[in-house]
């Protein structure tokens, strides 16, 4: 089992989350490779079985500028077959705006054929406990996803 994690990231704070599910992926037995947003490119999915995003929203619903051409070209990637997540960390401070990239990024990820692997996740500011939790309970369903397709 193969899972990249490409992360957006201001703050520091969806690094850490990518951090987490990684180590929790590791230790399920899962090959991981974490790579920034401006270092990725979407083509790259094709050769793992999860596809995972941490990235956060800027401002009032905006992408991550360093991450505008993975968004557009991610749509033109077939990731038939391929189980996805996305995960963000953001500010409630911006309401209706709160983590929207997660929204955008679903809704790319489901252009190009991959299926929900397991539930995203909105995390306020930086994680905390609970979220580790549900990163945790995340990187199950992930795993018993995977081998389920096997």
């Amino acid at each position: 089992m193969k899972a990249m994690i490409v992360y957006a990231t201001i703050t520091g704070n969806n690094q850490t989350v990518a951090d987490i599910l990684n180590d929790q992926l590791t230790s399920r037995g899962v090959d991981v490779d974490e790579i920034e947003i401006s270092q990725a490119d979407p083509t790259d999915y094709r050769n793992y079985d999860l596809c995972l995003m941490c990235v956060y929203t800027y401002d009032e619903g905006a992408l991550p500028e360093e991450g505008l051409d993975f968004y557009e070209d991610l749509a033109g990637v077939n990731l038939s077959g391929k189980l996805f997540c996305v995960m963000g960390s953001g500010d409630t401070f911006y309401e209706e705006f709160y983590n929207v990239a997660v929204d955008k990024f679903t809704k790319v990820f489901e252009q190009t054929g991959a299926k929900q692997g397991a539930q995203n996740l909105k995390i306020e500011l930086e994680p905390d406990e609970q979220d580790v939790m549900k990163i945790d309970q995340i990187a199950d369903e992930l795993v018993k996803a995977i081998k389920a397709k096997e």
